[in-house]
């Protein structure tokens, strides 16, 4: 009877310590489990793919800015004065009768050189004075502009010399409506980035995954080429980066 009793105790005894260390092994296992499926999420979210985006636009210039210059030289300046006022009419006539609105057209005030006076100059000049005159015409009318600088030599009938080749006085063209295109464009360098890091997963037998960091780079517009200054291209570049899955 006494051995029964003590075979049933050791027997209690062995259960009750096997039970907490099988709750714990089973535990430890979860636990491998767990830490497993998190490493091998770790290792599939570092996957990634950085793929840039192009878009390009071309577009017409809306401003120019054309400055009209003139010259004029002599030894009296209200003689010269005199001149440069007729000169700065006809041409104001002959802007203002090819439809340039007056707010378009600024005079600018003369530039007088003294020839005598210039330190740098030690051979005798025909003349002491050298004035130049510049009207601005600054239009959204680009293409009216751009024909009305083919009719310059009109001016000539009227004894009026326009001087061309000054780099002082260059036409300049812009383009002001960016804030119009945008939002298109992002959208279609976004576009063009997705298509590109959709074949790269392909070929590397992944799918492509969600969108880990986006980067809008700068727009520029610049001329299209020398020939067209009237002729903007833009362009940007968006850089993505895309999460990859197996």
């Amino acid at each position: 009877m006494e051995k029964q009793t003590t075979d049933r105790h050791c027997s209690h005894t062995i259960s009750s310590r096997w039970i907490p260390a099988a709750l714990i092994a089973l535990g430890l296992l979860f636990l491998g489990v767990f830490i497993k499926g998190g490493f091998q999420s770790i290792s599939s979210n570092s996957r990634v793919v950085t793929v840039r985006g192009l878009c390009e636009k071309e577009v017409m210039a809306n401003k120019v800015t054309w400055p009209i210059v003139s010259k004029e030289v002599g030894n009296d300046l209200s003689t010269i004065y005199r001149n440069i006022q007729s000169t700065d009419s006809a041409i104001v006539r002959f802007l203002r009768s090819n439809g340039i609105e007056e707010s378009e057209i600024a005079v600018n005030a003369p530039q007088v050189v003294d020839l005598q006076a210039d330190r740098y100059n030690s051979g005798n000049v025909p003349y002491r004075y050298n004035v130049t005159t510049v009207v601005v015409v600054t239009s959204s009318k680009v293409e009216a502009v751009n024909k009305l600088m083919t009719r310059q030599t009109d001016l000539l009938k009227e004894g009026i010399a326009i001087v061309a080749g000054d780099y002082n006085y260059q036409t300049t063209y812009e383009y002001t409506g960016l804030n119009n295109i945008k939002p298109a464009m992002i959208a279609e360098a976004t576009k063009n980035a997705r298509e590109a890091a959709r074949k790269f997963a392909e070929d590397s037998d992944s799918r492509l995954g969600k969108i880990k960091t986006a980067s809008q780079g700068q727009f520029s517009i610049e001329d299209r080429d020398q020939y067209t200054p009237y002729i903007k291209r833009v362009r940007v570049v968006s850089t993505i980066e895309y999460f990859l899955k197996n």
